[in-house]
């Protein structure tokens, strides 16, 4: 993988970690969370009575009322009756009585208060008086699901404590009030569980807490890679100037052959050499302009043209960490160039006009064979389009190598001659 892909591919991580966890909290919460569900209905209370100032019917609805737990959800109408003793209003005595109840002739309803005793007894109790209904005010403004088993199939209906004082208030007066229960809303009611509760944050903290280390390890890691990428860079930069403090530097004069027509431009700012140009020469014998090069070396620190390591080839040490700034064919450059294994000869490329290298010891010269064809020669002349070419010798003989000042050419020619004379 790519050094450059690498943070990207932690932050990626990163990343979807806390999105799993975020997932998997909020799975937590919806299926482990609810551990009740509780469904009650609401209940329309519909009273009618006549108003004794004006003679007129008066009716009033509201939808205050909510059955109870197991009671039946159904319709129901009937007078609404009190107990005979205001000490029996909660109706927690067995033996509660409504004295009206015979005279009212059909369904009744009775109105007692909440407190004292369960409202299972409560209803038991008014049950046994043959009620349609049960009607509990409660001790507030607002009405609960109140929970009442084993209670036959009597309607029980709680309402707030207001709309309770208010009917206490109309049948004191001696009026008639006709009371209408109609079912109303269904309602879904969710309950938590604490110990879910607890779990689902025990493990969003977990979750959480991985993922904050994973960031702060992430972080860290890469602080440390980039100081010492940037202290690697400084050692790097260091050992490129010195190494550039020790190449040869040359003012170009007239006459010299890198200010001919036919010389090779420089090879970074693709421009012709001219009288009284500072020109750089590499350990590899390429020269490049003073400033064109300089910049390049301090960067790269190896050749524009053949890649070969400045600082390998004068011999200064670095540090071998910096792997990240090195070129590519560096270990190419160390591992040393490869040999020709036709001409069993050495090839190096140079920027020079042209370089004799030495026959191969192990071969006399002589002058019986045949002419050696133009693709044979030993004569390698450089091209800023030419790749890189290989050598036997180690950097030290490149340093050793000296420009000609012959014709190679000419003396090619000559001992052609000299061969052809022999045979006359």
């Amino acid at each position: 993988m790519a050094p450059s892909l690498i943070p990207d591919c932690r932050m990626n991580l990163t990343v979807s970690t806390c999105l799993l966890s975020f997932c998997f909290v909020h799975c937590l919460c919806l299926d482990f969370t609810v551990a009740e569900k509780e469904e009650w209905y609401t209940a329309f209370v519909n009273i009618t009575y006549i108003d004794p100032a004006t003679s007129a019917v008066k009716t009033e609805k509201t939808e205050c009322g909510r059955y109870g737990e197991h009671s039946p959800k159904r319709e129901v109408k009937g007078q609404v009756l009190l107990p005979a003793t205001p000490q029996d209003r909660q109706a927690c005595d067995p033996n509660v009585r409504f004295p009206r109840a015979a005279q009212s002739g059909g369904a009744w309803v009775a109105l007692v208060a909440a407190g004292n005793c369960s409202c299972q007894d409560k209803i038991r109790n008014v049950a046994d008086s043959n009620s349609s209904a049960v009607l509990i005010y409660n001790t507030g403004n607002d009405s609960i699901t109140m929970p009442h088993p084993d209670t036959a199939d009597v309607v029980a209906v709680m309402i707030p404590e207001p709309k309770g004082r208010e009917l206490v208030g109309l049948l004191e007066q001696g009026l008639v009030v006709t009371l209408h229960i109609t079912v109303g809303t269904r309602n879904l009611q969710k309950y938590v569980s604490r110990t879910s509760v607890v779990f689902v944050s025990i493990s969003f903290i977990v979750l959480m807490n991985i993922s904050l280390a994973w960031l702060v390890f992430y972080y860290i890691q890469r602080f440390r890679y980039a100081n010492a990428r940037d202290r690697n860079q400084r050692r790097m930069g260091d050992a490129a100037k010195q190494a550039i403090s020790k190449l040869q530097v040359r003012t170009l004069k007239k006459g010299d052959k890198e200010i001919e027509p036919d010389f090779e431009n420089c090879a970074v700012c693709i421009e012709c050499y001219q009288p009284n140009d500072v020109v750089r020469i590499l350990p590899c014998r390429h020269a490049f302009h003073k400033h064109c090069v300089d910049p390049w070396l301090q960067d790269h620190r190896t050749c524009p043209m053949c890649k070969i390591n400045i600082l390998k080839a004068l011999g200064i040490p670095f540090n071998a960490d910096c792997t990240d700034d090195i070129p590519p064919d560096y270990e190419v450059s160390l591992r040393g160039p490869f040999t020709n294994p036709i001409s069993a000869a050495s090839e190096i490329t140079v920027n020079e006009s042209s370089v004799v290298l030495e026959p191969d010891p192990q071969m006399p010269h002589h002058y019986t064979d045949t002419v050696p064809q133009p693709d044979q020669s030993r004569i390698v002349r450089s091209s800023e389009h030419q790749p890189p070419l290989r050598s036997d010798l180690d950097t030290s003989a490149l340093m050793s190598v000296e420009r000609s000042d012959v014709d190679l050419s000419t003396e090619q020619e000559c001992d052609e001659a000299k061969y052809r004379a022999s045979q006359r």
